[in-house]
């Protein structure tokens, strides 16, 4: 796949928040003016209301949500393959395979399903078996006039009875004497009879109940034979070819799901993991393996090279560079990309990449600052989402993490966008509290983080709250839903923090290894909770304390 065809995300972390979305949708907009042709902002997950408020009250659209990032088959798969139909004669059939430039080609039914694949390989075997009727070495043929016509490039009579009907012909050479060929004819059944410019053999067959007569080498025939066959409905084909030649084509007259079996046929799903199937489709003998849907129509063909071709997606992260904060399937794809303000924990890359990162509060800053440093404008929509950003992750230019660069960004974003900072998170303050409208499960995951240090994998959330009250009358179902936390990911400890962006204090519930709690320097309150006054920062105040913790504890 072409660069300029592959598809580009921009996404920030999974449980997204305000800072994340707007510096998504902004960045990807940026890239989109730049060149960037197939580029589009997701949200990784449920959209916050405070976010969603946000999109709406500056009508801008929302981004995708996706729940996965991971590379499906129908995202690799050869979608426009030709297919070959059924009733199309063998011999049409290998010629589309062979034009086709593929090792074998899907057949279907009239009814588009999915009947088997035709190869070359399917195709000898099927013509060799030579104990059977149908085989190379057989004389009986199971097709119908029309497709026999067609092979031998004959014009079908105008009164041929049933053209279409298929029927097993027994085929038969005019190549003897009158009277042996009269002693070798049977006396009954679907007879056809190859014969070149030979009146005394045309009559004899024509005083036999034959089904067919193929005059062969391009010579007229006799009006009185024409006017027999017509009335005895007969089928009189002529043909340029001559017999040996009429013999070798008539084979290839059956229809093409004649020699095809759809029983023991590899295929995948469009929906299915291209990884979950990767090692079987590596395993096939054959080069080309169908994809069927669930009703057994074909979606197209995945080829083995598919495999190992360069993923048709790659992701921009903002807001994050480590892939264990992205969605499912993140490690499957390639990041050309990362604009983000905390520390760098990303795996290596491949190749070079663009990293912008600053110390600063909100990526929406970097975001608003890249489109300033650029020169190209912001609309009022957009500069009202980037100061949003801003506002909701620095707690309006209250929290320890805001940067000079923040409060200049927010002087640019206000003129632009007509709205006050202030105002603004007054707005987004008024919107129902998570601890007041979600259930405990919904209030952690909406800002969840994992991070690992060493032995030590754990998870902090981050919820912003007026009322600590809240938090004492929820404690029981919290730390139930922490603990569940902990058992499903294989952490170490997880906690939430609650956080009053009014007072600049915050609270911690956290639940977990002992060793790490008992070592935490805040006050412990009981009941699994920590009074942490004038921390209002996950990422530069309260982070930075439990992995000290952790560093030491694995030096033990």
């Amino acid at each position: 796949m072409k660069a300029e065809e592959r598809k580009i995300l921009v996404s920030g972390h999974k449980n997204p928040d305000i800072d994340s979305l707007a510096a998504a949708v902004a960045l990807a907009e940026l890239r989109r003016r730049q060149g960037a042709v197939n580029i589009k902002a997701i949200c990784p997950g449920v959209m916050p209301e405070r976010a969603k408020y946000l999109f709406e009250k500056f009508k801008y659209p929302l981004p995708e949500s996706l729940n996965d990032f991971y590379i499906h088959v129908s995202d690799v798969m050869d979608s426009d393959t030709r297919v070959i139909r059924g009733g199309t004669s063998l011999y049409q059939a290998v010629g589309q395979l062979n034009d086709s430039g593929l090792p074998r080609l899907p057949v279907v039914g009239d009814d588009d399903r999915f009947i088997g694949m035709l190869s070359p390989l399917a195709l000898l075997s099927s013509l060799l078996n030579v104990g059977s009727a149908g085989g190379l070495a057989g004389r009986k043929v199971n097709t119908s006039l029309r497709l026999i016509a067609e092979v031998i490039s004959a014009k079908l009579p105008e009164s041929c009875p049933n053209p279409d009907e298929k029927r097993t012909f027994s085929v038969y050479v005019g190549a003897m004497g009158a009277d042996s060929f009269d002693e070798h004819l049977p006396r009954k059944g679907d007879l056809a009879v190859i014969v070149g410019d030979r009146p005394e053999i045309h009559m004899r067959a024509l005083q036999r109940k034959i089904r067919l007569l193929i005059v062969t080498g391009g010579k007229p025939v006799e009006p009185l034979i024409e006017e027999q066959a017509r009335r005895q409905q007969v089928a009189l084909l002529k043909t340029d070819f001559d017999s040996a030649t009429v013999i070798r084509r008539l084979k290839f007259s059956v229809p093409v799901e004649n020699f095809i079996s759809g029983d023991g046929c590899f295929c995948v799903s469009p929906q299915s993991r291209l990884r979950s199937v990767a090692s079987q489709v590596i395993n096939q003998p054959e080069d080309v393996v169908p994809v069927v849907t669930d009703d057994r129509r074909i979606a197209g063909v995945l080829l083995k090279r598919h495999i190992s071709e360069t993923p048709p997606t790659a992701l921009i992260l903002v807001d994050h560079n480590e892939i264990a904060q992205s969605l499912p399937g993140a490690e499957e794809l390639p990041v050309i990309e990362v604009v983000d303000h905390h520390r760098i924990g990303m795996r290596p890359t491949v190749s070079p990449i663009r990293f912008t990162g600053d110390v600063v509060g909100s990526t929406c800053t970097i975001v608003a600052s890249m489109f300033k440093s650029s020169g190209e404008s912001l609309s009022p929509a957009l500069a009202g989402l980037l100061l949003g950003g801003i506002v909701s992750d620095t707690l309006n230019l209250m929290s320890p993490t805001t940067a000079r660069l923040d409060r200049k960004m927010v002087e640019f974003l206000e003129k632009i966008s007509g709205v006050s900072a202030s105002a603004l998170m007054q707005e987004l303050n008024g919107i129902a509290s998570p601890l007041a409208a979600k259930a405990a499960g919904e209030v952690i995951e909406s800002d969840r983080k994992n991070y690992t240090d060493g032995k030590f994998k754990f998870s902090i959330s981050q919820v912003e709250e007026n009322d600590f009250e809240l938090l004492n009358h929820r404690l029981l179902e919290l730390t139930e839903a922490l603990d569940g936390i902990i058992k499903s990911g294989d952490l170490a400890f997880a906690g939430i923090m609650v956080t009053d962006a009014v007072r600049g204090n915050s609270r911690l519930l956290i639940t977990g290894d002992e060793s790490v709690i008992e070592a935490l320097p805040y006050d412990r309150l009981g009941n699994g909770t920590f009074d942490l006054p004038g921390v209002v920062s996950r990422k530069k105040q309260l982070l930075p304390q439990i992995l000290s913790i952790t560093a030491a504890l694995n030096r033990i």
